[in-house]
């Protein structure tokens, strides 16, 4: 029973956290006030909003308040749905202007062409938002990667460093465990996939970068799936 998927995280592994910290991060933060003014009334974001009014305990919260609950959940990276769902679309506005394209590293992007001649399925697992991990892969600086893709996963399947996001993955692709490989570049989510079952690989991109028991690697050019 060999691997049949494989499941990769993004910042730090796919993609540079540098991209995501320095401009994707400031992009939100930036755009932030202006987008809910502008599409308060629209029924996602009306929910967004609601949501935020609910995790940070004050119902009454106007959207002047919200903002700045935001703003300072975006300083934090808070894991928090409603703002990765917000960050979704003001990054989509942002790569439809031309403001910015998708940064992958050049190693993924080559792997990827040879999974799918392999017959693998790939997916993505990031605590941002499917949208914005679509977003990401649609408008990479290699073009448009979205079909080398079998799915995405986001804070909706769980929290990724608990083992029943990764055991809620199994479910969703209907694969054994052992079928699946997860590739991450952050302990703890590794910790919680091998709980769950998955084999599981670290991506080491830096020196610093704290490392474990598990396998690493440096690039997807040396991750060899049996």
């Amino acid at each position: 029973m060999g691997i049949r998927a494989i499941v990769v995280d993004t910042a730090g592994t796919t993609t540079d956290l540098n991209f995501i910290e320095d401009v994707l991060f400031p992009y939100s933060a930036k755009e932030l006030a202006g987008f809910l003014e502008a599409n308060q009334h629209n029924v996602l974001v009306d929910n967004c909003i609601c949501d935020v009014q609910d995790i940070a305990l004050e119902p009454d919260a106007d959207l002047a308040r919200v903002t700045e609950i935001l703003l300072q959940w975006i300083a934090e990276d808070r894991k928090a749905t409603p703002l990765k769902t917000l960050q979704g679309l003001i990054w989509k506005q942002g790569y439809a202007n031309g403001e910015f394209k998708g940064h992958i590293f050049p190693d993924f992007i080559e792997a990827l062409a040879s999974y799918k001649q392999q017959g693998l399925r790939v997916y993505s697992f990031s605590s941002g938002s499917v949208e914005a991990q679509k977003l990401l892969f649609s408008h990479s600086d290699a073009g448009d990667l979205t079909e080398q893709f079998n799915g995405h996963f986001d804070t909706r399947t769980g929290n990724k460093r608990f083992k029943q996001a990764y055991c809620n993955i199994v479910n969703t692709i209907s694969l054994s465990p052992k079928q699946i490989l997860f590739v991450s570049d952050v302990l703890e989510e590794l910790k919680a996939a091998s709980e769950a079952g998955l084999n599981v690989v670290q991506m080491v991109r830096e020196t610093n970068q704290r490392t474990g028991d598990f396998k690493t690697i440096s690039s997807f050019s040396e991750l060899t799936v049996d």
